[in-house]
């Protein structure tokens, strides 16, 4: 049973198609967006997955029937529809699910400059949602797009340092998402040697066992061949190394180097990064030695942006691999973050192994998902003293950080530690609690 009701989350609107949201969600949502923004121009793009084309088509349809000129780009990465919203000042939409399987689907939504939506204007738009009626099926086609994705591609030959790339050995991982239809263009553009797999997006197939979320898919042909492996999410916001002997370098390690290449080069503005409560221990470690000041944000890379926004930071991001460089791009964006990390390697004279095994070491981390009937609208207070005292029995030397999901009935447990051992028993204690009180 559909449920009739819509709440953005932490990045835009997600759910089970069919169960969580349908066709006519979505084109209730683009009525909504179009008369939270009057007059503007709206290109739509999609990932790939099989629910993608016909949730454009509706949303495409509900925010046309307000009058709005819409234009499809088809399956173009999340960047890419961004960058055509900054480039244009139109409102850009990705329809996506990021890094969920196929059965899953959502709505991003860019306002005209290529930002996110504030809390405010997510608020608006709920309500217009809320006060919407049922959208008529368009007795049209809507036109496509036929620049986006190629105008996207062309910006990231662009950027600084893109044009000394020329024959770097990449194996990219595309998750059979976005950046399928993209990445082979920019890496000829560039001149890299790159082999390019999972980029057969059937629909289906869309993050399975591979991309950002599975990097082990090409671990072992980054050490075979003693390449550097990048694997990009399936709307191509994220994304995560592998280095030449095959070790996963994740978000934390990717935006160290970045924050302190930035910093050597005396262009880190304010001399400080923001980051989320899920980052590594160690990451704060390593920049308090190197004098980076750490700015610590909610999850999603929405509160990343708000946090370098009013501080006028321009480097962010998330473990998870979404990168944020405000000079080049306004939000995460995983070919862009490749490149930038491609040049820092190619500037080094370093292998990325070497510089990321020393950029900073890594504190042992546990993630643990517990899925619960009720979201606690306050998890801390629920867990109480109990939580107090976890929290003091691993003093400096470790954190605990839990919160509700912002997209599914899920309570995450992040625990570090001097050990794995430590952090296990911790989890295991916290788990145990929450399922006798939630």
């Amino acid at each position: 049973m559909v449920i009739d009701m819509l709440r953005f989350g932490t990045d835009g609107v997600r759910g089970r198609v069919g169960v969580d949201l349908d066709e006519s969600h979505v084109a209730r949502l683009g009525s909504a967006v179009a008369t939270a923004f009057p007059g503007v121009d709206i290109v739509v793009g999609h990932d790939g997955r099989e629910s993608g084309e016909a949730w454009a088509a509706a949303f495409g349809a509900g925010a046309s029937a307000l009058r709005a000129n819409v234009a499809l780009a088809g399956v173009v990465p999340t960047p890419a529809v961004a960058h055509a919203a900054k480039r244009r000042q139109c409102v850009g939409v990705s329809i996506t699910a990021s890094h969920n399987p196929w059965h899953d689907n959502g709505v991003k939504v860019f306002a005209p400059g290529g930002r996110k939506l504030t809390d405010a204007e997510q608020q608006n738009i709920e309500q217009l949602w809320h006060a919407s009626g049922e959208i008529p099926r368009a007795n049209s086609a809507l036109p496509r797009d036929a620049h986006c994705a190629g105008e996207y591609a062309e910006s990231l030959t662009t950027v600084p340092g893109a044009g000394d790339l020329r024959g770097c050995d990449v194996v990219f991982d595309a998750a059979n998402g976005a950046t399928s239809r993209v990445v082979a263009a920019v890496a000829e553009a560039l001149g890299l040697r790159a082999d390019i797999r999972n980029a057969s997006p059937n629909g289906r197939n869309i993050n399975d066992g591979c991309g950002a979320v599975h990097p082990e898919s090409i671990t072992k042909l980054c050490a075979e061949g003693r390449r550097i492996g990048i694997a990009f999410d399936g709307d191509g916001d994220r994304v995560i190394a592998v280095d030449e002997l095959g070790n996963v370098v994740d978000g934390d390690r990717l935006i160290a180097l970045m924050a302190l290449d930035l910093r050597s080069r005396g262009v880190l503005d304010c001399d400080t990064v923001v980051v989320t409560s899920m980052t590594n221990l160690g990451f704060h470690r390593a920049m308090q030695r190197h004098g980076v000041n750490v700015v610590t944000t909610d999850v999603g890379d929405r509160a990343v942006l708000v946090a370098m926004e009013e501080g006028g930071f321009v480097l962010g991001g998330e473990q998870s691999g979404h990168i944020i460089n405000l000079r080049h791009a306004t939000t995460g964006d995983g070919i862009l973050a490749a490149v930038l990390l491609l040049d820092i390697v190619r500037r080094s004279g370093k292998s990325l192994a070497e510089l990321a095994a020393a950029v900073m070491q890594r504190m042992p981390q546990l993630l643990r998902n517990v899925r619960v009937a009720n979201k606690p609208a306050d998890v801390e207070a629920l867990l109480g003293t109990e939580l107090v005292h976890e929290r003091k029995l691993l003093g400096a030397d470790g954190r605990i950080v839990v919160r509700t999901s912002g997209t599914e009935p899920v309570v995450r447990i992040m625990v570090e530690a001097a050990s794995t051992e430590i952090a296990e028993a911790t989890a295991d204690r916290l788990e145990q609690l929450l399922v006798a009180r939630a």
